[in-house]
């Protein structure tokens, strides 16, 4: 049952308040002032021209003059990428604006600067400064040392290496600005390299040797080839190098043996790559600039580039080259190149790009355009392509990914945000100490000067006067009480935080072992921000996941097959695999290399032996070579050969190569294509070959993908159309018949989509010849209109894919990281909310979010959509808002937050309560926002309701489910919301109060947005996590930055402010790290103020008694060693060693993270305590003690007593008390701890000893002789046992209330761990056990979680007999209320237990067209690029190919085909018909029979003839 909803109204976020500074300079913060201010100005970015092997023209000279100087506007930038934040230049002055942004620092310098006059001098004004000249420069000494290690990182980018034209006379005429220095720490004890000339030579001889060797087989291969007279090889599948597009005498390896007189490509490095240059990319280089694509080494010059570093999608992307330079595909021809580019203003749409070549023809200039598509951005990574040549069209900060990007942001830690109001309130406390002085002196003064005081003799000059000397004493008072603002407190935190950088580093539980990297803390003063974080703004890949895909299991006609577990023994598994291939004609293993993107061999002893009993399971195997032919065949995976001879897939997505290899795991070894020719090795023929028709391509909105085929090399000529996708897609285009199969197939894929595996689902079809050739006519057809192209051909696809044979489905995991699930639900235990952004599509997003743990399986999706222009699609706005009056309707949020309505209606709602309700009545004639639909009421009262069109169909309580809500929003949507104020501000309070976010197709600006409109409009702590140059904007926008070190690169490690291995890592920095140096820091803080008030407090209440002279109660070398010696031991100890809990503890409850969260240890309710408790303690110490001294004398022979005799008392008890208060507030009294609270006194009391006995001969000093009198005293020791008890009484009073009568759950596990160490408290199931058996992870599902043996029991006798498409959301095909009443009766529960199991899922609700569903998402996931050049490129030749066939084919032709159908033709009525089940067997059957010619004669054949509708489609 659904929990009644608050009507509590929600407090209003906690916005953060502009300084007065800020305000006057338009709102820029002082973080942002100091970057605009030492950052380097970036150079105009207005459109550019560049020259390309042609001097620049007069305009880009001053005064019209070639030769001379070069405008601004015609120089660019250089292509570093620099993310330190000083040089050698701008270190002192900037590094000392962000020293003084801290008051304190400015009020030290005031009292030091008033020190150099005399008048107010105590001590050498060199000396005076010297504590804070010591304090800037070791802060600045940490600063250095952590901006230097930037440099390296930045030098480490920079020097990369690429390859630029270089040689024969070749010149950039394009001029760049000035490059910046990166600066590095030299390594003494590094080996110097010892360059051996000989060994070089020799090198150079054996790479001539080969690269000979390389050149003679090229040319015998085209030998070869023009023998063969076109004819294509046995391998013609495979990536081989292209023989006019390869230079030979210019590979990477051989670029610095060539000479320098020859064009050649030469390596050169990052950061020297230039505007205008030529430059090649070789395959699995990263790109390191924005350029133009001239030529490449695949057909058509199509390049594929991985872009996960720029949009986190994890497909491959095809790019193509300018036509008109594709003849630039060496050197030499790049040197005699000439003409120009005009570019576009470098701007941060990453989908956008408008630029033209101007050639130079012999009558006039051509110009051809140049868009995104021809362009490959920095970032990138070249795949599945030998080489690209281009031309460096954007280097720097001109990139798209670094105008995606901020700098290099100076933050503070939230600790010492709420420092500076706690030192205003001292200094305000100071201002009011010296005013009272400064009074009350000049006010005696003035009293007593006429009484003829002595010491106030000759008081009466123009410069010494009662009047002035009340202003002297509001100076000196400043000077004698500066130690309320301790000036050690600031050098003491960063001692403090580099410990707790250095305990970071040596963690061995966050020390990746793997790649042996530690957790580094890049930014050693925000420790204790890990404890206080309220939001993890997470991106998906590379971070979450390993962009690796493991096929896990499949169903096959019916039969469910799970592959072996990927974590068995090692012997096992190679057993089985040896058993699944022992029938293979090749092993495939030894056939083919695992792809990159695939994790493990797919191997399941029980599958291979299916396969090897064809002739007793005939209808089962059927579906088995059927299911395993479609993997092989339906894809665009190209494959190749590496250096070893061995077969190598190369796909555009991580899903098609695990599809393809886990066909060819089993046998059934795609071998290649050349051109529109299919080459496969099943385990029953050496070879088989299909001609390929026609690809459909796979779109986000038909989510399905067929390839028509034909057999060329077999009996059977018949055309298949074979198809993958969206098991409601392919449901719904089913022939009728097959009722058993398709509810077991469905059963499993709700088994799949529980355990977050990501689906598809297999089908075929035999097409008739006539209804094949009349589509194909409308097929070209409509690849040639001139509008609605992509409508058309989708309309067009839609014809031929219906009346298909259901084959089976395949579930694929996504890699996880290690222990994301685990980390995950332990942040949300936390109560700390996740959000993901990634630019992956929604159903990736969302499919992760499910196997993540970030979304439950109950949760209730909200999904909103950017409108596309689609006028179907509701506005965002009104998406959001229809949200907010649906699910959050009980928490009135227009009414508690106007802000969120549009201006009209945001002004209404403002006026007086008596004017809204007289307008309320007449509200019908009240002009309207736009986007505000008929009948809402755009203020108080009732709001409307947004309306979803098929609520009624998923009951009442459909988005009150126990699991929460979670927002869905993509990456337009996201654009919507933020382009207006309201929409924004409705956005953060819809997304705010749901359980998790997921923000899905989002650019890297964007992701940086989502960070500012929870830090702006929140208040709250958020943390970015990522490990790609697409996470570096969001990163540097966080309060804390963490960088994953992978395999994307240094870019977001080098912006980030800690760097870990590992997604997981992160709850124990947070758990752990976060926790400890919150409370450490927040409680060394508040005792660090609490110490000097106290002795303060004593200076003050003698100047009762001194006349407010500002005279020191204490002798002034025991001030001065106040914060040096006597009591600074304690507050770093607690700082560096304490520990209110341990860790094993944090990490197996994250529920106690919350009160860090809460910011409980730290603000001012705590300061105020403690600053009372040091007033009163000041009080104890001091009237104690002087009353006791000055009743009676102290001495025994009757004289009076000295100042210094009860002052020394006073100040020891001081030393005892503050070092025994700062012990009863530490948690852990560890070694170090005790010795730290001894040192302090213990240094006291020898040094007040030696200091009484040091003799005037030496120098003089008013205490010799005084241990005669304090230590013979009873007042001494009386006075301090009295003073200490009084003094630590309250505090020792409330700790003991507190822990055993008001214990928190942090008293109360340390009272377990102390009293019943012997408790598990991580697996007890009173505590840590229970609550994560309420959390149990997806992944701990997957690894133990097992279907019982009735889980998949035969549906019932009324779902066989119904035959109607399952309603789903997801599908794009209209449908009448009529067919979805009867849909939701299609697939009744199997059993009670599997219907409970239904129930306890969520919702999901589309607000864009307000569909919803109920029940988890199915898992369909499938990557690929839409609308690529390579996929159309393919589509356009194959299209021609068969209409030209069509054309061509004559009466020979059709006697052919009459006499191929002459041998049956009841076959081939029957393979005509659509739905036949007999057409892809009946091409496989020769196969199956060769497999069976070692068998015995009687053994029974499958066979495909006449099968009953019953059985299995094949």
């Amino acid at each position: 049952m659904a929990k009644p909803q608050k009507k509590v109204p929600t407090p209003k976020p906690r916005k953060k308040k502009s300084s007065w500074l800020g305000r006057k300079l338009g709102g820029i913060s002082a973080e942002r002032l100091i970057e605009r201010l030492f950052s380097s100005k970036p150079r105009p970015s207005g459109p550019r021209t560049i020259y390309v092997n042609e001097n620049l023209p007069h305009e880009c000279y001053k005064d019209d003059k070639p030769g001379g100087k070069v405008k601004k506007t015609c120089i660019y930038n250089t292509n570093q990428a620099l993310t330190s934040k000083y040089s050698l230049i701008t270190f002192i002055p900037r590094n000392l604006l962000e020293q003084f942004r801290r008051i304190a620092n400015v009020f030290f310098l005031g009292i030091d600067i008033l020190q150099f006059f005399s008048k107010f001098s105590t001590i050498s004004p060199g000396l005076v400064i010297l504590p804070l000249i010591i304090i800037l420069a070791i802060t600045a000494a940490k600063d250095g040392y952590e901006d230097v290690k930037r440099h390296q990182s930045d030098r480490h980018v920079n020097q990369s290496r690429t390859h630029t034209l270089t040689g024969g006379n070749y010149v950039n005429p394009n001029q760049m600005g000035r490059k910046a220095r990166t600066y590095r720490i030299p390594n003494p004890f590094r080996r110097k390299k010892v360059i051996d000339e000989e060994k070089i030579a020799e090198d150079e001889k054996e790479l001539r040797r080969v690269m000979s060797v390389q050149s003679e087989r090229h040319a015998q291969q085209l030998a070869v080839r023009e023998k063969q007279n076109g004819k294509s090889t046995p391998n013609a599948g495979a990536i081989t190098p292209r023989e006019d597009g390869q230079d030979f005498d210019e590979p990477p390896e051989a670029a610095s043996t060539s000479s320098g007189n020859t064009p050649h490509f030469g390596r050169t490095v990052w950061e020297d790559v230039q505007v205008g240059s030529f430059i090649k990319i070789y395959n699995n280089d990263s790109v390191p600039s924005d350029i133009v694509i001239c030529a490449t080494s695949e057909p058509e010059n199509v390049a594929f580039v991985e872009t996960k570093n720029l949009d986190g999608e994890t497909n491959l992307k095809s790019r193509h080259a300018v036509d008109a330079l594709t003849h630039l595909r060496n050197a030499n021809e790049c040197t005699l190149a000439q003409f120009r580019i005009e570019c576009e203003a470098p701007h941060v749409d990453m989908y956008k790009l408008n630029a033209a070549v101007v050639m130079y023809g012999e009558d006039e200039s051509v110009k051809h355009p140049i868009d995104a598509q021809m362009c490959l951005l920095r970032g990138t990574v070249l795949r599945n392509t030998e080489w690209v040549i281009g031309v460096v069209l954007y280097t720097g900060l001109d990139t798209k990914i670094m105008l995606n990007s901020g700098g290099t942001p100076s933050k503070r830690s939230k600790v010492e945000r709420q420092m500076n109001p706690q030192v205003i309130v001292n200094l305000l406390l100071l201002a009011v100490i010296s005013v009272v002085c400064a009074i009350a002196d000049s006010q005696i003064e003035k009293r007593q000067q006429p009484e003829g005081a002595y010491w106030l003799y000759d008081d009466n000059q123009p410069g010494d006067n009662p009047s002035i000397n009340g202003v002297i004493t509001f100076l000196q008072a400043l000077i004698t009480f500066q130690n309320v603002i301790p000036i050690s407190l600031y050098i003491s935190i960063e001692f403090v935080r580099t410990c707790q950088a250095a305990f970071i580093y040596f963690d061995k539980e966050i020390w990746y072992e793997k790649t042996d990297s530690a957790t580094l803390a890049r930014s050693w003063n925000l420790s204790d921000d890990l404890g206080q974080i309220e939001y993890v703004m997470s991106d998906k890949t590379g971070t979450l996941t390993q962009n690796k895909m493991v096929f896990r299991q499949c169903s096959i006609g019916g039969k469910m097959y799970k592959g072996e577990p990927e974590d068995t023994e090692e012997e096992t598994r190679a057993k089985a695999k040896a058993k699944s291939l022992e029938t293979s004609s090749q092993s495939s293993s030894d056939a083919t290399k695992v792809p990159p993107e695939v994790l493990a061999r797919f191997v399941d002893p029980e599958l291979d032996a299916d396969l090897r009993n064809t002739d007793t399971n005939g209808a089962h195997s059927r579906s088995l070579i059927g299911f395993f032919n479609v993997l092989g065949l339906c894809h665009t995976v190209l494959a190749g050969e590496d250096i070893h001879g061995k077969l190598e897939y190369k796909a555009q997505s991580p899903d098609e190569a695990a599809l393809v290899q886990a066909a060819a795991d089993v046998g059934f070894i795609f071998k290649g294509r050349d051109k529109e020719v299919l080459k496969i090795q099943t385990p029953y023929s050496e070879l088989e070959q299909y001609e390929l028709l026609n690809v459909l391509e796979f779109t986000s909105a038909r989510k399905r993908m067929s390839v028509v085929i034909r057999r060329i090399d077999g009996e059977d000529r018949r055309l298949l159309l074979l198809s993958k996708g969206a098991d409601n897609v392919i449901f719904e285009r089913l022939a009728k018949g097959q009722n058993e199969m398709r509810e077991n197939t469905d059963k499993h894929l709700q088994y799949y989509a529980s355990l977050g595996l990501r689906t598809l689902c297999l089908a075929y079809r035999v097409l008739d010849e006539n209804e094949y050739d009349a589509w194909s006519k409308e097929y070209h057809e409509v690849e040639v209109a001139l509008e609605d192209r992509e409508e058309k051909i989708e309309e067009v696809c839609d014809k031929l894919e219906h009346d298909l044979r259901l084959l089976g489905a395949t579930a694929i995991e996504d890699k996880l990281q290690d222990g994301v699930p685990e980390a995950i639900a332990d942040l949300k235990r936390a109560g700390i909310k996740v959000w993901v952004a990634t630019g992956d599509k929604l159903e990736t997003a969302v499919s992760i979010g499910y196997s993540t743990n970030l979304l439950a399986k109950d949760a209730n999706l909200i999904i909103v959509r950017g409108t596309g222009g689609d006028p179907d699609r509701s506005p965002v706005y009104d998406q959001l808002r229809g949200a907010s009056d649906e699910f959050f309707a009980g928490e009135q949020i227009e009414q508690w937050h106007p802000e969120v309505l549009p201006p009209d209606e945001y002004e209404h709602y403002r006026r007086p309560n008596m004017i809204r309700r007289l307008s309320s009545r007449a509200s019908h004639d009240l002009p309207r926002s736009p986007t505000t639909p008929q009948g809402a009421h755009p203020f108080g009262g009732q709001l409307r309701r947004f309306n979803t069109g098929v609520s009624s169909l998923v009951g009442a309580d459909n988005g009150h489910k126990a699991g929460g809500f979670s927002l869905v929003i993509d990456g337009s949507g996201l654009a919507e919301a933020l382009a207006e104020e309201w929409s924004k501000e409705m956005l953060l309070q819809v997304s705010t109060r749901c359980e998790a976010v997921v923000c899905c197709r989002v650019s890297p600006k964007q992701k940086a947005e989502i960070v500012h409109l929870v830090k702006g409009g929140m208040g709250a702590m958020c943390l970015a996590i990522g490990d790609g140059a697409n996470d570096v904007s969001m990163i540097q926008a966080a309060d804390i930055g963490v960088g994953i070190t992978g395999e994307e690169g240094l870019q977001a490690v080098n912006s980030s402010d800690y760097a870990i291995a590992q997604f997981r890592f992160l709850t124990r920095l947070l758990f752990v790290h976060g926790h400890w140096s919150y409370i450490r820091n927040s409680n060394m803080i508040l005792n660090f103020f609490y110490k000097n008030i106290v002795a303060i407090g004593v200076l003050f209440w003698f100047q009762i008694y001194c006349a407010w002279s500002t005279t020191y109660v204490f002798e002034y070398t025991y001030l001065l060693f106040w914060n040096v010696f006597w009591s600074l031991c304690p507050v770093i100890a607690i700082g560096i060693f304490d520990r209110n809990i341990d860790d094993d503890i944090l990490v197996a409850l994250p529920e106690l993270y919350r009160y860090g969260r809460q910011g409980r240890w730290f603000g001012g309710w705590r300061f105020t305590i403690y600053m009372l408790e040091a007033g009163f303690q000041s009080i104890i110490i001091f009237f104690f003690i002087l009353y006791a001294y000055a009743s009676t004398s102290s001495r025994s022979d009757g004289w009076d007593i000295d100042m210094y005799e009860f002052s020394t008392t006073m100040v020891i008890s001081c030393v005892m008390a503050v070092n025994l208060y700062n012990g009863i507030n530490t948690y852990a009294w560890t070694g170090w701890v005790w010795f730290a609270i001894i040192i302090g006194p213990l240094l006291c009391w020898v040094y007040t000893i030696v200091y009484n006995v040091i003799p005037p001969t030496s120098f003089f000093t008013f205490v010799y002789g005084d241990n005669n009198f304090l230590f013979p005293s009873a007042y001494y020791w009386f006075g301090l046992l009295q003073t200490l008890l009084l003094a630590m009484l309250p505090r020792y009073i409330w700790k003991t209330i507190n822990e055993a009568y008001l214990p928190d759950d942090i008293d109360i596990l340390r009272q377990i761990r102390a009293f019943h160490p012997e408790v598990d408290i991580k697996n007890d199931p009173r505590l840590g056990g229970r609550l994560k058996a309420q959390s149990m992870t997806g992944q701990e599902e997957l690894k133990n979680h097992q279907p019982p043996d009735d889980a998949f029991e035969p549906a019932s006798d009324a779902a066989q007999t119904t035959d109607f498409p399952r309603a789903s959301f997801d599908s794009n095909a209209p449908r009448s209320p009529g067919m979805q009443s009867q849909t939701s009766h299609n697939y009744p529960p199997a059993s009670d237990r599997l219907y409970r199991q239904r129930q306890a899922t969520g919702s999901r609700t589309d607000m864009s067209t307000g569909r919803r569903s109920t029940g988890m998402d199915r898992g369909f996931d499938f990557s690929q690029e839409e609308g690529g050049i390579a996929i159309q490129r393919m589509q356009s030749h194959l299209s021609e190919m068969s209409e030209r066939r069509r054309r061509d084919r004559g009466s020979r032709n059709f006697a052919s085909r009459l006499l191929h159908g002459a041998a049956s033709p009841r076959r081939e009525r029957s393979g005509s018909a659509s739905g036949s089940n007999t057409g892809l067997l009946s091409s496989l059957r020769p196969s199956i029979r060769r497999s069976g010619r070692n068998k015995k004669e009687d053994a029974p054949k499958p066979t495909a003839l006449a099968p009953e509708p019953q059985q299995p489609p094949l």
